[in-house]
């Protein structure tokens, strides 16, 4: 079982920005992400868009993103 739940998109970039990722550019919904020492990341989501399980654990790998961050 996957420690992951779905959540709402906006909820996981609110994570994402607490802790130390910043919006380097927008297009859209498509949105990429810079933080020190990481490469850039695309956060292509609309805001009200459900992420599940997969998707969080795919994300979590490439930004850092932990289930105690949501």
């Amino acid at each position: 079982m996957s420690q992951w739940t779905s959540t709402k998109a906006r909820r996981v970039l609110a994570a994402l920005l607490r802790i130390g990722w910043r919006i380097k550019r927008q297009r859209g919904s498509h949105r990429t992400l810079s933080r020190p020492d990481w490469p850039d990341f695309a956060f292509a989501f609309h805001d009200g868009e459900e992420i599940g399980p997969r998707m969080l654990s795919r994300i979590a790998k490439r930004t850092g993103l932990t289930p105690d961050d949501l």
